[in-house]
């Protein structure tokens, strides 16, 4: 029998009961199980919450970062001693692909590990004055008190790609995990504990909207990150106006895939197969809808249904399995209602299309991996965040018009092209309007890039000398001698 956790809110590296006394389950989408359960918090905890963390804030601060990346770097070794156990915890409670969710615990400390890397290049600057016998000084110094706010389809990853820089930079955090899949999240507190990670410095709290928006608009808080979806996003950047408290949001997107007459064919297929069917179709940067052009429309689209055709659709945790269950069940209503209309507006489904038959399935959010056709730019599906295995299919003729449809989107997160020709190549970084574009492969950011959305996708960015910059404030003295 299976391990069911029961978490509590973790504060002052202590865990405790919610004053609500009100708890959330956490069930499987693999076969409806339940996997633990958490509190959800009221206004007093989260006060508690962010008052312990300003305290603890003031002595970590003052370490040299060379310090906290030292016990940043013992919690990822934390972090390794129990790889499988939150791996396993993983895709249990959001339906991963076990061998993708160990894939996820590395990453994890990758983020980390990354952001410690930076301990000794947290620089500011010495400019020259206007005035004689003077220097101007500029530091970089901690936010104070970070509220970060995780999605549910990356839970632990995205948790350590905010924690990291977080901490390394002087500042200490209260994590709201996503409420989907919060447990391999609130895992990690007492691996932190166990690192040495002061109390206070690492915080943990679960709850619903009113909790995030209680976090949100405390002036307490001097920093909110947060991954997830755009109206989330956008309420929480008007609940943080009153404070201006600084906001960094990483949320939707709808990625276009062009692949052009003179792209590698077999290259094409590979990156665009990836880049929809990864996480089954549940990454922001996931290939949203794709372009081909005319001329290799049928060529292109042979090679890519008979490798859609080879995708196995079943439990995750078995080894041959590549598509598993959608982490939550509006995500395959969502799925439903947008292939029905984009049938009833002419589209034509050429694999999939449906829940899976069986009762191998009965319990859980499946949906097959399905392929649209004879799609036209006008049609919902292009327009509206699929974030599941389904994929839009459309031909186009010539660049200016591929770049046109790609355009015609209020997301700017990603995009994917695929060509041999240079000189696409050095246009396509002008006249894309996205923040990230991946240019003859699928998606997959690394850590010393930027992921930065434009438009609707976001604002602020992750990742890298310029994410980090993120978790910093500048002061300025004028040093007169």
């Amino acid at each position: 029998m299976q391990k069911t956790y029961d978490f509590k809110l973790y504060r002052n590296g202590t865990w405790i009961e919610s004053l609500t006394g009100e708890t959330d389950t956490i069930y499987s989408p693999t076969d409806g199980s339940v996997v633990g359960t958490v509190p959800i918090a009221g206004a007093v905890d989260v006060q508690a919450m962010l008052e312990t963390a300003t305290a603890a804030q003031k002595a970590w601060g003052k370490l040299p970062a060379i310090q906290r990346a030292k016990v940043l770097h013992a919690f990822c070794a934390e972090i390794r001693a129990n790889a499988e156990e939150l791996a396993q915890l993983i895709t249990r409670e959001q339906g991963k692909l076990l061998k993708v969710a160990r894939f996820e615990v590395e990453v994890t400390c990758s983020f980390i590990e990354y952001a410690a890397s930076h301990a000794r290049h947290l620089e500011g600057d010495i400019i020259p004055s206007d005035n004689p016998d003077e220097q101007l000084l500029i530091h970089r110094v901690p936010r104070g008190v970070v509220v970060a706010i995780t999605a549910w389809n990356f839970p632990l990853a995205l948790a350590g790609r905010k924690i990291g820089p977080a901490l390394v930079t002087g500042n200490a955090v209260v994590v709201k995990p996503t409420p989907a899949s919060p447990l391999s999240t609130l895992a990690l507190c007492d691996l932190a504990k166990k690192a040495g990670v002061p109390d206070g410095i690492l915080n943990m709290v679960t709850g619903d909207v009113e909790v995030g928006k209680t976090l949100v608009e405390s002036p307490l808080t001097k920093m909110v990150t947060m991954t997830g979806s755009t109206p989330t996003g956008q309420a929480i950047a008007r609940s943080a106006a009153n404070n201006l408290t600084h906001v960094q949001l990483e949320l939707g997107g709808k990625a276009p895939c062009i692949v052009f007459a003179d792209a590698d064919l077999d290259q094409a297929v590979a990156g665009a197969l990836h880049s929809r069917f990864d996480n089954f179709g549940q990454v922001c940067t996931c290939n949203e809808r794709m372009y081909v052009e005319a001329s290799v429309y049928d060529a292109f689209m042979a090679k890519f249904l008979a490798e859609v055709d080879k995708l196995k659709l079943g439990d995750p945790i078995e080894e041959d399995t590549d598509l598993g269950p959608l982490t939550e069940a509006r995500s395959v209503t969502n799925l439903e209602n947008l292939v029905a209309k984009t049938v009833e507006q002419g589209g034509r489904i050429t694999r999939g299309g449906a829940r899976p038959k069986g009762d191998a399935f009965a319990k859980g959010h499946f949906f097959e991996a399905t392929i649209i056709e004879d799609v036209t730019q006008e049609m919902d599906i292009v327009h509206k965040e699929l974030f599941g295995p389904v994929l839009p299919v459309i031909k186009f003729e010539g660049f200016d018009q591929a770049i046109a449809y790609a355009n015609d989107c209020e997301f700017g997160l990603a995009a994917m092209v695929f060509t041999k020709d240079l000189s696409k190549i050095m246009r396509l970084h002008q006249v894309l309007e996205f923040g990230e574009i991946y240019i003859n492969r699928g998606h997959g950011e690394l850590h010393q890039g930027f992921h930065n959305g434009l438009k609707l996708s976001g604002t602020g960015g992750e990742d890298g000398r310029y994410g980090l910059d993120q978790y910093m404030e500048k002061k300025t003295t004028y040093l007169k001698y």
